[in-house]
């Protein structure tokens, strides 16, 4: 059976660009059966041994949009590496793409976690973010995933966009989960640069840095008073739900990524595809385009990806990092007297308010 090793595929296409969003997309649909089989290639010549995924998530772009097409890929990747009965499959979809024989079919063949982009509760909210769907299309798409037979929802959402304040944000929070959600992911809008959003100075629309953290820390509690825990800091769950790949990501667990722009841990090391179509689907063996991005594990790496969990980090496995216990819990106690983190029976782990300024906190623990 060998080693769990999770699967990622991106895939980049979209309707339409969001404009702040800066993954990488295209709208050139009509290479998604070029690139359906291309994914299938790049899992069949997977540069791994022996293994098995616990999970397998396919993200964009809007993956929903390859349609069945996604199931060859699935099959694909169960010649490669046989899933696992429990096998966590989840798949990204706009809810105003949804139709249900596809979902059937998809549910069918194997998938049993669907992610919603609803983002907004509000028709206004909505056009601000240049989302194509309506809110009608939102409670659509949701009962038609349960009609269709998914057990496991998830529901994105984004806080701090223009003209949103607290009031809002926790109406968005309450919409979200009157849904009746499984997981809810609630990020805060970040101006990328490059992206609409950025040129056209969104950023002087939105709410400053202290009332993101007003809104943040409302639909944190807000979503916790709901029966939600909050388990990172980004994303909130009914207890069991929460979303077992993304913390492969987060307890530093090796994953395979496919497709351009995909990010891969495995074997001891960190690579990608480069973002750029052509070339992968062009590529007979499309590993041969990876960038190699150095030695994974490192004490940085383990201190960030730890403290985004609600469970911390464990300063017992800190050594094994290159790290200090001794020196991190010396740091970490004016940190918590001010209320940023917690110390208990050696795990360190961030409070709401230190989730807001993890950089710093991190930079301050790791004396830099």
């Amino acid at each position: 059976m060998g080693r769990p090793v999770s699967l990622y595929f991106h895939v980049p296409f979209c309707k339409s660009r969001c404009p702040y969003c800066d993954f990488y997309s295209t709208t050139a649909l009509d290479r998604r059966e070029d690139y359906a089989a291309a994914l299938a290639r790049s899992v069949a010549a997977a540069p791994l041994g022996e293994a098995y995924p616990p999970t397998v998530y396919f993200g964009g772009g809007t993956p929903y949009l390859l349609g069945e097409k996604l199931l060859e890929v699935l099959e694909a990747a169960d010649r490669r590496f046989p899933l696992p009965a429990g096998c966590e499959i989840t798949l990204e979809a706009n809810p105003g793409d949804l139709e249900g024989e596809t979902l059937r079919a998809l549910r069918r063949g194997g998938f049993n976690r669907l992610s919603l982009g609803l983002q907004a509760g509000d028709s206004q909210g909505l056009a601000a973010l240049g989302r194509r769907h309506t809110l009608e299309e939102s409670a659509r798409g949701v009962a038609l995933a349960r009609e269709t037979g998914f057990q496991n929802l998830s529901v994105d959402i984004m806080l701090a966009t223009p003209g949103q304040d607290v009031q809002k944000a926790v109406a968005l929070a309450d919409y979200a989960a009157g849904l009746g959600p499984e997981h809810i992911s609630a990020y805060l809008l970040k101006i990328e640069p490059g992206t609409p959003f950025h040129r056209d100075g969104v950023a002087g629309r939105c709410p400053d840095p202290d009332q993101a953290a007003d809104i943040y820390l409302a639909v944190r509690r807000r979503l916790m008073e709901l029966g939600y825990v909050h388990y990172e800091i980004s994303n909130f769950a009914k207890p069991g739900f929460e979303s077992r790949h993304n913390l492969v990501y987060w307890r530093m667990g090796e994953y395979l990524g496919c497709g351009p722009s995909a990010a891969s841990c495995a074997g001891g090391r960190r690579f990608r595809l480069p973002g750029d179509l052509g070339p992968f689907l062009a590529a007979v063996d499309p590993w041969s385009l990876a960038i190699d991005e150095g030695e994974a594990g490192g004490l940085l790496e383990y201190v960030m990806l730890s403290l985004r969990l609600a469970e911390g980090l464990d300063t017992a496995r800190l050594a094994g990092h290159g790290g200090d216990a001794a020196a991190l819990l010396r740091r970490a106690a004016p940190l918590e007297k001010a209320g940023y983190l917690t110390v208990t029976e050696g795990r360190v782990a961030l409070t709401g308010r230190g989730f807001l300024l993890s950089n710093s906190i991190i930079g301050a623990l790791l004396g830099k």
